[in-house]
């Protein structure tokens, strides 16, 4: 693996265990501009967490996984150990009841698209953790 301090763009961390979705909002989010680390549950996300929360500003997480976390777990164990990561959590199958999701996250539903995915960015990523896509994007959005 290179080394993720001499990059420029910001890393994000995608978690789900279906590898067409993973594969799916990898693309999304390489996209806008980011570039992606990997895992297939919750308790993975959790160890390349600890081994590279320095460069992850963003963590797009499903909810239901095998392993002993799910994505709330993860969500909000993040946002406890590493508050400058901001956080998306993603579901089809489960509803968002009060207290699931750490302050400042957002919930998106699935399936969702490229736009969903880059309106939540735009919304929680402070403009100096936007990687410059995003940004150009956002700009003109508001040209318009």
């Amino acid at each position: 693996m290179s080394d993720p301090s001499i990059s420029s763009e910001p890393y994000a961390l995608v978690v789900d265990d279906d590898g067409l979705i993973r594969m799916d909002a990898m693309d999304i989010l390489q996209d806008a501009g980011f570039r992606t680390f990997e895992a297939s549950d919750g308790d993975k996300a959790m160890t390349l967490l600890a081994r590279e929360h320095a460069v992850i500003v963003l963590l797009f997480t499903d909810v239901q996984m095998p392993g002993t976390r799910n994505g709330f777990a993860v969500a909000r164990e993040t946002a406890s150990r590493w508050p400058h990561i901001a956080i998306v959590v993603a579901s089809g199958h489960v509803r968002l009841e009060p207290g699931e999701m750490p302050d400042g996250a957002r919930f998106i539903g699935k399936p969702f698209t490229a736009d969903m995915v880059h309106d939540h960015l735009q919304a929680i990523l402070p403009d100096g953790r936007k990687p410059e896509p995003l940004r150009t994007r956002e700009q003109a959005g508001s040209a318009t």
